[in-house]
């Protein structure tokens, strides 16, 4: 073949070396606009994974590669005069003027043609010039070619919040260095790591706001420098910074990333009468966040992939070649962008996390991209784990007035004493409401005796009781509980009393009105289809139907509808009260009554219970109010919200954030951050912990605590959440109720031995540990694995 690669950075070379290696007989070009020993980065980072495939795809590049690299094991995070080290994360740090030199060396050994200082104006003029059968679009950041057949692309570019400069300094740095400095104007981080003897790269980011506000935009390249070494002083021990973007002047050097996301990455030209693939790879096709130092990464493996598929399905033709690379590489990309999008997200709400302690603060940031995990540190620095595992424990113990237990006080996260007025949950694992639809005019019966009294001898801190109806007509089906009638109090008094003679476990109640998705069938009947008959009318916040063209019609909620239903409201939390329930959880969320006062989407009333979001949270917080007044003091009340709608014009994590300060404001203790289920148009990102990130920016936010569902399915998720601070309690739903002992069985795993069981199941706690030790013992002897990083492995998945 005739290939052309435009750009000359790591994908157009590596690419060209490989498939010369591949095939001696190819015709290859690499077409560069700079000079050969231009560069305008520092260093780059890669992790001992990615040296791994390089060595596969060739070993001699990957020999000169390492023979160059610095190599550290360390993550230091400094902030608020604090340092905290972890250790075993294996990175190497290279010039990236070095890693161009080997890559073009190499190019030219294997016979791969390089052209520099040539501007690519037309590619399909070059295309026509050297015959090309297939043209490689490697041009980097701000593609020409990406923008020209943008039609064919469909790209996605999203300028990101954060300006950041690369700066270089003499200073060594033994570990990947993370900085944070508070200045007059707002936060400043540097990211910093050494790359070869005497260089490392320093990178100095902050939101924009700060940058403008600390007049930086004014400033030329001298003065932003200087005000960077005055920033990081500390760190840099007298020495200067350093810029190589000598062509940019002033805060031009100081860029807002862009994320890149290409729908397509093959265009196809007709060129010499023949049909020419131009195929994207690299930055023009993608972009991920350097603070997780994937680009350079993404690059080589673009170019990996391609060359393996051309290898594999060569013989098949070109569009079946291109079919291949895109849909394994689109695949694998998307992973490392979702990744550098939590991350880089992070950074660039920093603020939100600074009233966290530093230890803390530590952990949020080494985990903030959720692919290193509570389990994952372990394998990498067992020490660092337990040491922080025994400040998480003592906090805890400290905070919920608990006596710490005898002995090495290193508990899991997830199985620390939680605190909420003056009620202690013994750990942080509760079992979500989940509906059953199995009461009888609103009674719970023998049912919900066996479904909620097994789940509270299974080792979860406490167990939430369905979403429990304050009156006949606020029920979603005809086999919803309820709490309006004497016979609901007793029948819930039993459950409740059951609970406590037999458990150590708390019992919560949540009370709600189904609004306009109330009068349906059970959920295995037909979810959310209306009743065949004896359906009752239905109030919302404004006429309504659920289903277009299915639902029930509701008619808006009237003056006098809202009073008897905050009558209703009082009643039910009286009742409550008698029947002994520790926590109350107020239901405002996934379509239901008060959660369509809340979503615009279902709220279009014009008078003071409509408009503003103030206004649409007004009913709910009368509702919340008239409850916390009759409600014990000494117990909490949690406030479940949508935090997301997932349909545009509805509720954002902005709102939420807004929506959960005034319930606080109000006296709630606690918000239960869950989504969507407000519009059947809405259009959810699923993934394990996907709504994580809401009850995170609520709890550091709005700083009050939050409760995390969604997804949360291994104790490592849970252990990762209750440790990083991003919420309080994490509740679990599927996976309880495959397993009414999932937190015992998790505490098992794990091989935490102290886990207290119900002295009736003792015998089967011995025999689980015996097993599951076993098996990790097997294992680690087939595997020359420890037995701990087997642990870590099964957990994993």
């Amino acid at each position: 073949m005739k290939i052309i690669c435009l750009g000359g950075g790591p994908a157009g070379l590596y690419f060209g070396l490989l498939m010369k290696k591949q095939d001696p007989s190819h015709q290859i070009t690499v077409i560069e606009r700079n000079r050969p020993y231009d560069t305008f980065g520092w260093g780059v980072v890669f992790s001992d994974q990615t040296l791994g495939n390089l060595v596969n795809a060739d070993e001699e590049t990957a020999r000169s590669i390492l023979q160059s690299f610095n190599h550290w094991d360390d993550i230091d995070t400094h902030f608020k005069g604090q340092a905290v080290t972890s250790g075993g994360h294996g990175f190497c740090g290279i010039g990236r003027k070095r890693l161009l030199n080997i890559l073009q060396q190499r190019c030219e050994e294997l016979g791969v043609r390089l052209v520099f200082e040539t501007d690519v104006a037309d590619d399909q003029d070059f295309a026509r010039e050297y015959d090309a059968d297939l043209v490689i679009a490697c041009d980097g950041l701000n593609s020409r070619i990406r923008d020209r057949y943008a039609n064919s692309y469909l790209p996605d570019v999203d300028t990101r919040k954060c300006r950041f400069v690369w700066l270089g300094t003499r200073k060594p740095f033994p570990a990947f260095t993370f900085a944070f400095e508070e200045t007059e104007f707002g936060w400043f981080q540097a990211h910093a790591y050494q790359y070869d003897g005497d260089t490392a790269t320093f990178i100095v980011e902050t939101p924009e706001e700060v940058w403008l506000k600390a007049g930086i935009d004014k400033m030329d390249q001298a003065q932003a420098i200087a005000f960077c070494e005055k920033t990081f002083a500390k760190y840099l021990d007298g020495h200067a910074l350093m810029s190589n973007a000598t062509h940019l002047r002033g805060s031009a050097n100081w860029i807002k990333f862009p994320r890149i996301i290409c729908k397509n990455w093959v265009h196809w030209n007709a060129v010499n009468g023949k049909q020419v693939p131009v195929v994207l790879m690299g930055d023009a096709a993608h972009t991920a966040h350097f603070s997780i130092g994937s680009g350079t990464k993404l690059a080589l493996e673009d170019a990996i992939e391609l060359a393996r598929c051309f290898e594999r399905r060569g013989a098949e033709g070109m569009q079946a070649v291109l079919d291949s690379y895109q849909q394994v590489r689109a695949v694998e990309v998307l992973k490392i962008q979702s990744a550098a999008r939590n991350s880089m997200e992070w950074f660039e709400n920093v603020k939100r996390y600074t009233a966290l302690e530093a230890p803390q603060f530590a952990y949020s940031m080494l985990t903030r991209s959720q692919r290193l995990s509570h389990e994952n540190l372990r394998v990498r620095d067992a020490a660092y784990v337990r040491s922080f595992e025994r400040w998480i424990t003592e906090r805890a113990y400290a905070q919920a007035g608990v006596a710490l237990p005898a002995g090495d006080a290193a508990i899991p996260p997830m199985l620390t004493p939680f605190r909420l007025r003056d009620v202690v949950l013994k750990n942080r694992i509760v079992v979500s409401p989940m509906a059953q639809y199995s009461a009888k005019d609103g009674v719970a019966g023998d049912y919900h005796l066996v479904h909620l009294g097994s789940r509270a001898m299974g080792g979860a801190a406490m167990v939430f009781a369905e979403m429990t109806c304050v009156s006949a007509d606020a029920r979603i089906t005809p086999a919803c509980p309820g709490m309006y009638a004497p016979e609901h109090t007793q029948a819930w008094k039993r459950i409740v009393d059951f609970i406590h003679a037999n458990t150590d476990a708390k019992i919560a109640m949540q009370l709600g009105h189904a609004g306009a998705k109330g009068s349906t069938r059970r959920a295995w009947d037909g979810i959310d289809l209306p009743l065949e008959s004896g359906n009752w009318p239905l109030v919302s916040a404004s006429e309504l139907q659920y289903i277009e063209g299915v639902s029930q019609t509701a008619r808006a909620a009237t003056q006098a509808d809202m009073n008897r239903i905050t009558a209703d409201f009082v009643h039910a939390a009286r009742e409550a009260a008698k029947a002994g329930f520790d926590w109350l959880e107020l239901h405002c969320a996934h379509g239901y009554l008060l959660s369509s006062f809340i979503s615009p989407l279902t709220n279009r009333r014009d008078d003071e219970f409509g408009g503003s979001l103030e206004n649409r949270c007004r009913f709910p917080l009368r509702i919340f109010n008239a409850i916390r007044a009759v409600w014990p003091e000494g117990k909490p009340i949690s406030v479940r919200i949508s935090a997301h709608d997932w349909v545009e014009g509805g509720i954002t994590p902005d709102d939420a954030v807004e929506i959960a300060r005034l319930f606080k404001q109000a006296g709630a203790d606690m918000i239960d951050c869950s989504s969507g289920q407000v519009s059947k148009q809405e259009k959810p990102v699923f993934g394990r912990m996907f709504q994580t990130p809401f009850a995170d920016r609520i709890r550091n936010e709005a700083q009050i605590p939050t409760i995390a569902v969604g997804s949360i399915y291994e104790a490592d998720h849970a252990n990762s959440i209750i440790a990083a601070g991003r919420a309080d309690l994490c509740a679990i739903a599927r996976p309880h109720l495959a397993n009414p002992a999932w937190t015992l069985n998790e505490a098992a795993r794990l091989g935490y031995a102290d886990m207290p069981w119900p002295k009736q199941y003792l015998a089967g706690k011995a025999q689980l540990e015996r097993n599951l030790e076993r098996e990790r013992q097997l294992a680690a002897a087939s595997s020359g694995l420890t037995p701990q990083q087997i642990a870590a492995r099964l957990l994993e998945g």
